[in-house]
């Protein structure tokens, strides 16, 4: 019996220590959790959403508005869905045969997507879809996540990961862990230009560039850098041209999409409070090496917490909603129309939905 229980010992410390993972985790200091206070003080405000249920999916990543009024949602079935705010009816569209994520119309009311599966791909009104891209400088775009496009045509992307993709590591959700676990910096922001269907690399070195968002103006870019808890500015013209500033850092959660509203202001969805785990072993790759080890229950998860909040150009805090209770979670963004501001998630089977009129938007 001694014996068993030496061997077992032995073959526990043998696992925990050398076990091959996919994860390589770098060293890194996160900065102290503040929590929810101050900008992010907590409310209920996010309580009081009704909801939209969707046509037997889940997974509404982000949504888009279309020329026609009505609201485009990514779902984790490959669907893209269109819901009627006045029918509140929703209908299956088109099936990407991936994951999409992120979309944007362009100005020929093409509904670009970033799909985590397939790279970067168009709609066209009568339902056709055909890949722009999906690769860059000979890299594979592995986890297309969030698209914007500018006045001049040009289209701007994240690939959240090009170690981790969706589709070769259990998908969207999976592929994410792995990467925020190892903080290598693996994330980046194309550019893809419809002229001569050229793609190129803006910005490279993120932990897990996610949302992306730009001005009315197209001066410049926003990007959540997910893994950092803190939203990039990366400016496309003027004096500043080409540089990057931290607008917002030391988030109390995940930073998802980024989607600009009429009047300017960004809606950006915190998909989960930070993790007291995570950031306790950030400056100990060996032991985040030893965690991803362990059984998945005991690994970093998104806990059940419902958070979007706005912010201006210049980063200043407009509007933090919440629902403490995770009634409504893992919220991904919002989309601001003249009568509502609809709410996306990465797990629900519904969307949320408040009236702006009690919010007092402007």
């Amino acid at each position: 019996m001694r014996l068993m229980i030496c061997l077992a010992v032995a073959a526990s410390f043998l696992y925990l220590g050398f076990w091959p993972v996919p994860i390589e985790p770098t060293y890194w200091q996160a900065p102290s959790d503040q929590g929810y206070v101050g900008d992010f003080s907590g409310n209920t405000q996010l309580q009081s959403a009704e909801f939209v249920q969707l046509d037997n999916t889940d997974g509404p990543e982000a949504l888009a508005r279309g020329p026609e009024g009505d609201i485009y949602i990514s779902s984790a079935q490959g669907w893209v869905l269109r819901y009627n705010p006045l029918t509140r009816a929703t209908t299956r569209w088109v099936n990407t045969d991936g994951r999409p994520l992120g979309m944007a119309f362009d100005a020929d009311q093409n509904l670009l997507v970033a799909d985590a599966y397939r790279g970067l791909l168009s709609i066209a009104p009568s339902g056709s879809v055909s890949v722009l891209t999906d690769s860059v400088e000979g890299s594979p775009i592995a986890y297309a996540d969030d698209v914007d496009v500018a006045a001049d045509g040009k289209i701007y992307f994240s690939d959240a990961s090009t170690k981790f993709g969706a589709r070769a590591h259990g998908g969207t959700y999976a592929a994410s862990l792995l990467d925020t676990m190892e903080h290598g910096g693996h994330g980046r922001v194309l550019v893809y230009d419809p002229a001569d269907r050229s793609t190129e690399v803006l910005l490279d070195g993120l932990n897990f560039a996610n949302g992306i968002a730009m001005d009315a103006d197209s001066r410049f870019l926003l990007v959540a850098e997910t893994g950092h808890y803190r939203i990039k500015k990366y400016w496309l013209s003027g004096a500043d041209q080409g540089t990057t500033d931290i607008l917002i850092d030391n988030l109390p959660g995940f930073p998802d999409n980024i989607v600009r509203a009429p009047n300017g202001r960004f809606w950006i969805g915190l998909v989960a409070p930070r993790d007291r785990l995570l950031d306790g072993i950030s400056t100990q790759p060996w032991l985040r090496k030893l965690v991803q080890r362990l059984p998945s229950i005991l690994h970093p998860a998104i806990v059940p917490f419902g958070h979007v909040f706005s912010i201006d150009g210049d980063g200043n805090n407009i509007r933090s909603l919440q629902d403490p209770t995770g009634g409504y979670h893992s919220v991904t963004g919002a989309l601001e129309t003249e009568q509502w501001l609809y709410i996306s998630s990465l797990f629900e089977d519904r969307l949320a939905r408040l009236s702006r009129t009690p919010l007092n938007l402007q």
